[in-house]
């Protein structure tokens, strides 16, 4: 897995139960999943250039412990699978201080045209950045 985000866990992210509201480990995710992208070649160079993007179409959350104001934060991701059209990948988030896994999340996100507005291939360059990740991953 590659770190693709660290940050704190502010007092305004806090909800009535005294933790981290589940907006924001979407959130600090989605920040995670921009740096996985990007690790790829799905950078934001290449999505203006070539009118291309990435759309999550599944994502799956797992809450495993709670997180409170003044934590800090690591996410490590990993691709799982990369498909024609479609990247599998999974980010798991730890309290960096005591190395507690938090969360879990899995997505799906398509590969899509900007202007035509549907899926379509991943470029072979890309596809074989995941594929050298996914080998590298244990």
């Amino acid at each position: 897995m590659i770190e693709t985000y660290r940050g704190v866990v502010y007092p305004n992210q806090i909800d009535h139960m005294n933790h981290m509201n589940v907006q924001w480990y979407t959130s600090k995710f989605d920040e995670a999943t921009w740096h996985l992208f990007s690790a790829v070649g799905i950078t934001s160079n290449y999505i203006r250039k070539n009118s291309r993007g990435m759309a999550a179409v599944e994502q799956i959350t797992k809450y495993k412990a709670e997180a409170i104001a003044g934590d800090l934060l690591v996410v490590k991701s990993k691709i799982l699978e990369a498909a024609n059209k479609t990247i599998r990948f999974l980010h798991a988030m730890y309290n960096s201080e005591t190395g507690l896994e938090l969360a879990t999340s899995e997505l799906v996100a398509v590969h899509i045209d900007r202007i035509a507005r549907k899926a379509c291939r991943l470029p072979d360059d890309i596809k074989n950045r995941c594929e050298q990740l996914m080998k590298a991953a244990p």
